[in-house]
């Protein structure tokens, strides 16, 4: 009996030992797994109504972009409409019809001392995000380091060179998106991460022509 009793437990711990090693294995599978599949899923596509809005403003920035001699192959889009927790700054090949990069982007904060809505006006010292489009201009180095001048084309954006309204970065903006959290404002300037900018640098500084940045609501 004492035969048998060491023969059984010998064999059960030999079977709780495979079945922690099969455990282990398993869920280190159903890691991996589940990273890869999260790798190939990316982030989800935009939602109808926000490819809408931008192939809308796309098909009226195609022909103002040969009129004016501005690059006719990239541009910049800002929808305000979406929070500023989404991605929101769109970087489109009028070429191809894609989007190539997209990136967070702060609004104005306004008289406020935080904004989570964006108010827009074109006032000066008003701190608000003013829509419109814009010429992108030469970059310089200021007190957010390198940024770009902004000069606005429309009614609703007339004074942005007045008021220094530039793109720069700032190293609050995250880089991932924190919806439905908000993200830190701005001044009134198109203030995008660090990481960002660098992505945006070589667009701007390799152009033979100005790109145009749409900021709409």
């Amino acid at each position: 009996m004492t035969l048998i009793r060491r023969a059984l437990l010998t064999t059960g711990a030999v079977i709780l030992i495979a079945f922690a090693i099969g455990a282990r294995y398993y869920c280190k599978g159903l890691s991996r797994n589940a990273v890869r599949n999260a790798s190939v899923a990316g982030r989800p596509p935009l939602e109808e109504a926000e490819r809408r809005r931008l192939d809308q403003h796309l098909e009226a920035l195609r022909p103002f972009a040969i009129r004016r001699g501005y690059n006719t192959k990239i541009a910049f889009l800002v929808d305000m409409g979406l929070p500023s927790g989404k991605y929101r700054f769109f970087v489109a090949d009028l070429e191809k019809d894609t989007l190539i990069l997209e990136g967070l982007v702060a609004h104005g904060s306004g008289d406020h001392t935080f904004a989570v809505e964006p108010t827009f006006s074109n006032a000066d010292g008003s701190g608000c995000t003013s829509l419109g489009r814009y010429r992108i201009g030469a970059p310089y180095t200021g007190h957010f380091g390198r940024s770009y001048k902004l000069y606005g084309l429309d009614s609703t954006n007339s004074q942005a060179f007045r008021r220094n309204i530039v793109l720069h970065s700032f190293s609050y903006v995250p880089e991932a998106e924190t919806d439905p959290y908000p993200i830190c404002n701005s001044l009134g300037c198109p203030m995008v991460s660090p990481v960002f900018l660098q992505r945006l640098k070589p667009l701007i500084d390799h152009s033979s022509h100005p790109i145009l940045l749409w900021v709409f609501n």
